[in-house]
């Protein structure tokens, strides 16, 4: 039976969170003397003198408006990152616990549980690139805390069976993190719409892949409302900077433009598939529910280097276990594509 107060280390069950002037004061003010701040203001034209909302509010009502759900679900990182790095923070004793990572995937998973000394069990994905729910039965142990799932999946671009999950979900007294930062390309439903059923469930997005806000480094993590006090309680005091804040808000704002950006790259992705599969060098182009294609060629090193001195950068994964052979190759705007294609067109071994 999962229980959360079993997964959650003892320090951070005791830990007093930092506490800011901002999270001290509640309504309506016109003097601020409490945090030390420039009174002056600052050299920009827009003065960024005093502290964020260390909590986002206003961002997490716009949020949770689009979303659907409570803001009370809702955390918002430093991107993605700092929500992973965070989760291993909370619930993994160093040294101790364990967590289980789905190769090939997202490398940061990885990083951050090195970083935290934790030790990461490697449960292969099957052929299909989909779960192997039999050798993770084998591997679960109890220390393993987090299990990371990535779907759609970075490098393979394919969404994970909807059931698997649900099978983990049911059955594993740990977290499982599904992380959805390809979602908004995919017509598989989001598992947002599970939350109030698996208290055990944190999904991860991102407003850096179909918002197309990768520099302002906005990630949110969508869980009960005791996990989400928890990510609170050890973040950073101001880990969502003002101008970020503002300019998200701003996009939010924009949805019908971002759901256009969403069904053209769905229809390039359609059309660069084919017309890479055309071409001699390439070999398989596998499905995708991605903003991305992985393409099996037939010298990946040879081509990602050619590509490279045309001034075409796409990413070599032909040394990443099960994507032997493959490049990663993201879906440009329609004159990038063309410049893509004419490049491989040219390439001779």
């Amino acid at each position: 039976m999962f229980r959360l107060e079993w997964l959650l280390r003892e320090n951070i069950k005791h830990l007093v969170p930092y506490s800011s002037a901002r999270d001290e004061f509640r309504g309506e003010a016109k003097v601020f003397l409490d945090a030390n701040e420039n009174s002056l203001g600052s050299p920009l034209t827009k003065w960024y003198n005093r502290y964020p909302d260390p909590l986002q509010r206003k961002l997490k009502d716009a949020i949770s408006e689009i979303k659907g759900i409570s803001a009370d679900l809702i955390f918002l990182g430093n991107g993605s990152d700092e929500c992973i790095d965070l989760l291993f923070r909370a619930f993994c004793n160093p040294g101790k616990d364990n967590t289980i990572i789905n190769p090939p995937t997202y490398g940061m998973y990885e990083v951050c549980a090195a970083i935290n000394d934790v030790e990461v069990r490697r449960c292969k994905l099957l052929e299909d690139f989909q779960l192997d729910l039999a050798l993770l039965e084998e591997m679960i142990d109890s220390q393993t805390k987090l299990i990371w799932i990535c779907s759609p999946n970075n490098p393979t671009a394919n969404s994970m069976i909807r059931e698997d999950i649900e099978i983990l979900l049911n059955n594993f007294n740990g977290l499982v993190v599904v992380d959805e930062a390809y979602i908004n390309f995919s017509a598989q439903p989001s598992f947002l719409s599970e939350l109030d059923h698996y208290p055990n469930l944190v999904v991860l997005q991102t407003l850096s892949k179909a918002w197309g806000l990768a520099g302002l480094r906005l990630g949110m993590a969508f869980a009960d409302p005791t996990i989400i006090q928890i990510l609170n309680k050890i973040k950073p005091p101001y880990n969502i900077n003002q101008a970020t804040q503002e300019l998200a808000m701003q996009a939010l704002g924009e949805l019908e433009q971002v759901n256009v950006m969403i069904r053209s790259i769905v229809q390039m992705r359609t059309e660069l598939a084919k017309d890479l599969m055309s071409l001699p060098i390439v070999e398989k182009v596998y499905p995708s529910d991605a903003n991305f294609l992985l393409v099996k060629v037939t010298e990946p090193v040879a081509i990602y280097h050619y590509l490279l001195n045309t001034g075409i950068v796409v990413r070599d994964r032909s040394r990443v276990e099960q994507c032997a052979g493959c490049l990663r190759i993201t879906v440009g705007a329609e004159k990038e594509n063309q410049e893509l294609l004419k490049a491989l067109e040219g390439f001779s071994s």
